[in-house]
């Protein structure tokens, strides 16, 4: 028996709707795809996920040696500079020196990536004004894997440029021992390059993330999937020669 034709066009629509819910339900439960290469969220989703290891034992000097010693196997060490004047001659502008070698930094301008505020920095009594951050705390790290590491390597990290930044002191202070969790610098232009760099870190020293950090450092890059995972050796991160 022939169908009506409004009865054969009535069952073609719902063949045509329901393919099309079929097809909308396999593109829900698609897996996203994978991270591109060479990405720092490709790495970040290779980092192993750990709840935190104890405070217990932590010493600043004692596990991450003497702040900012020439004296360690970090990209820039042995060099004859200490790694804070180091970093200040990478990231300071109208850089002016103090004698000769030029290694000890007189003044400069910090514009701050924190903030997006310029700042005057003078050697003396003002100095803390501008203070070197450890992109990833150095508490966080000792919770999330350093406890492993050698001396020696701990004492690299410490003084690797991929891990050092000059920034405001007082946003410095405010940040203290957080993490991607708990604390992201105020300045929104930044933070894709900032959990970038604590991922390489990360990577790097063979660290972990908490799972709570995972996810913060997760959202952050979703704003910019193509954030490339930077080196010692990278523009920006390098020390000058």
């Amino acid at each position: 028996m022939t169908r009506p034709a409004h009865l054969a066009a009535g069952t073609a629509a719902l063949l045509l709707l329901t393919g099309c819910a079929a097809t909308a339900t396999q593109a829900q439960t698609r897996p996203d795809s994978a991270p591109q290469a060479g990405t720092a969220a490709a790495a970040l989703a290779e980092l192993p996920v750990k709840g935190r290891a104890p405070k217990t034992g932590y010493n600043r000097v004692g596990d991450f040696g003497p702040a900012w010693s020439d004296n360690t196997s970090a990209p820039g060490g042995h060099d004859g500079c200490d790694t804070r004047d180091q970093v200040l001659r990478r990231d300071l502008t109208n850089v002016r020196f103090k004698g000769t070698p030029h290694c000890t930094v007189a003044s400069g301008t910090l514009h701050d990536p924190y903030t997006g505020h310029t700042i005057a920095f003078v050697r003396g009594p003002q100095s803390t004004r501008v203070q070197v951050d450890h992109i990833a705390a150095l508490m966080d790290v000792w919770q999330t894997g350093a406890q492993q590491l050698t001396q020696d390597q701990r004492e690299a990290l410490a003084n690797d440029p991929l891990e050092l930044l000059a920034v405001d002191g007082p946003t410095n202070e405010a940040k203290g021992d957080g993490d991607a969790a708990t604390w992201l610098p105020p300045a929104k232009s930044f933070r894709c390059t900032y959990a970038a760099r604590q991922i390489a870190v990360k990577a790097k020293y063979r660290l972990w993330v908490t799972p709570a950090e995972k996810d913060a450092l997760r959202q952050v890059l979703a704003t910019c999937p193509g954030q490339p995972l930077p080196t010692e050796s990278s523009a920006g991160v390098a020390f000058a020669r």
